[in-house]
């Protein structure tokens, strides 16, 4: 996709078409008619409306480098009419109107899933349990929705007609990309309201504050599978399951970019497309300044945080099949509750204590999945 994005222009020539003639009552030599007896005064008038209504016609057009592009008033979410979402944001913003936004489906919802890792993280982290009030929960279901009101006071279920989210998706199926992709959309809406966020998916435990490792100049943060030690590197591999996104014209037009650009790569999930367009002129365009997040502090199964005394987010990534990581997000919480422990028990001097993860996400792409069924009916697992 280009620069256009996805601005469609209707062309035609006027003279392949042979307009209809009009009806006896509209002809201007129709022995009846009165208009055109007035004087020229009247048509000075009638010339004055039709500029005007082409005038209007033409600035309610806008383009992708125009300061007012709202670029998903059209959408399907219609996030700016939804006033429920309206009052949740307004109630979950910090003072600098940023909220922390996860999405979640039946099968991470359901008891000692990926929804009460992620709580307890907050719980058990230093100084994360204050950030749970600015956490909003997106339920792709109305299962997911139940289970998750009955746990958290924000919690949006996001309606999507015709498709079934509620139980877990394999890795690149058309239902995984269809979430994927229906995420996107959704927190392009968020930014549409005025709303900075971070995200986070659900298999990412929280145990320190990362806003002080943030860029303060940045517009777009985004985590990373490998990171190669310098944050401005379009180079680096970048994982979308945690960003942290400003609201302004720049993300906005960028948000749309990337849905658009999804017609462009079909089939490819929003992760590998990022990884496409960020080398396109429309980022330099924009003027997006984009900088990456060193696993140092934000890592995961693929390039881990090594020293537990600096982490701040650790991601189930690299890692396929729920139970795997339902495994590992457990035994990495165990493993941070000893580190607490020896802190306060003053065991650790000379050391920064470890991880003892991944075990079972070790491998898992190469492993076959099994299907797990529940309550007698086949579910992917």
């Amino acid at each position: 996709m280009g620069l256009e994005g996805g601005n469609k222009v209707v062309s035609g020539n006027p003279d392949d078409r042979s307009p209809s003639p009009p009806p006896p009552e509209f002809s201007l030599h129709h022995p009846n008619h009165q208009l055109f007896k007035q004087t020229p005064k009247m048509l000075i008038i009638i010339a004055m409306v039709a500029l005007s209504c082409l005038i209007l016609y033409h600035s309610s057009i806008t383009f992708p480098f125009s300061g007012d592009y709202n670029s998903f008033a059209a959408g399907t979410l219609r996030a700016d009419s939804d006033d429920k979402l309206k009052i949740i944001l307004k109630n979950a913003a910090m003072s600098n109107n940023t909220v922390i936004i996860t999405t979640l489906n039946d099968a991470w919802a359901e008891p000692n899933s990926v929804f009460d890792l992620l709580l307890e993280s907050f719980r058990v982290g230093n100084q994360t349990k204050r950030f749970l009030r600015h956490l909003v929960v997106v339920t792709l279901d109305q299962k997911a929705y139940g289970r998750c009101v009955k746990l958290h006071p924000n919690c949006y279920n996001l309606n999507t007609n015709g498709t079934d989210f509620s139980e877990e998706a394999y890795y690149m199926a058309p239902d995984y990309l269809k979430m994927m992709w229906r995420r996107i959309e959704f927190l392009g809406s968020v930014l549409d309201l005025g709303y900075s966020f971070v995200f986070t998916d659900a298999d990412i435990m929280w145990f320190r504050d990362p806003f002080s490792k943030f860029d303060k100049d940045a517009d777009f943060q985004i985590a990373c599978d490998y990171f190669n030690g310098n944050p401005s590197d379009f180079k680096n591999l970048p994982n979308g399951g945690f960003k942290y996104v400003k609201s302004n014209n720049k993300t906005i037009q960028f948000y749309k970019f990337w849905y658009d650009s999804r017609l462009t790569y079909p089939g490819v999930n929003e992760q590998d497309v990022f990884n496409k367009i960020k080398f396109n002129p429309f980022i330099e365009n924009v003027g997006l300044r984009i900088r990456f997040l060193d696993t140092g502090y934000f890592g995961g199964f693929c390039q881990a945080s090594k020293y537990l005394n600096k982490v701040c987010t650790m991601h189930a990534n690299c890692c396929v099949g729920l139970e795997n990581k339902v495994h590992d997000l457990g035994i990495m919480l165990g493993d941070w509750r000893k580190y607490k422990e020896s802190l306060a028990n003053q065991t650790t001097r000379g050391s920064v204590g470890s991880w003892t993860v991944p075990q079972l996400c070790r491998g898992s792409f190469d492993r076959p999945r099994v299907a797990k069924k529940k309550d007698g009916q086949g579910r992917k697992s």
